[in-house]
């Protein structure tokens, strides 16, 4: 199982996580047949785009700094979800991957914001996880709406 082995190997990887997830929503709303869910595609993805640039800027600015260790105990494959879209996927596999990717995606700032001795920074983490946890709420109220309501 692969570790981190520095604080800017977690930020690349986060930031990696964030264009990906740009890129899913993006071909999620190209792939949309509601037109309401094409914009929440959307505009997921400029919310992931705005997440990736305050990750580039704390690594720009150096103020992201955790102890080796700390470094080490985050396994990468624990914030990992494989994400491969098709045009023939369906709207219910979609959602159902979107909500393991925001899941995964809030448990990686969590645990980042535990870690973090700079103040303002954790602060920084637990926005990020909060805004993937409504994220992922989106997509269950969707899918329970959506696709549960014809079972």
């Amino acid at each position: 199982m692969k570790k981190f082995r520095s604080t800017n190997e977690v930020l690349d990887f986060a930031m990696k996580s964030e264009q990906e997830a740009v890129d899913f929503y993006n071909s999620l709303a190209a792939a949309a047949k509601n037109e309401e869910m094409k914009e929440v595609f959307l505009e997921f993805a400029r919310e992931e785009v705005g997440h990736k640039a305050r990750l580039q800027k704390i690594k720009e600015e150096g103020i992201f700094d955790i102890d080796e260790k700390s470094v080490s105990d985050l396994k990468i494959s624990d914030y990992v979800v494989e994400s491969r879209t098709s045009p023939d996927m369906e709207y219910r596999d979609a959602l159902i991957l979107a909500m393991k990717r925001e899941k995964a995606a809030f448990r990686l700032y969590n645990v980042l914001s535990e870690r973090c001795t700079n103040p303002t920074l954790s602060r920084v983490f637990r926005s990020l996880a909060a805004e993937e946890s409504r994220h992922k709420l989106r997509f269950e109220i969707e899918y329970d709406e959506y696709v549960m309501k014809d079972n």
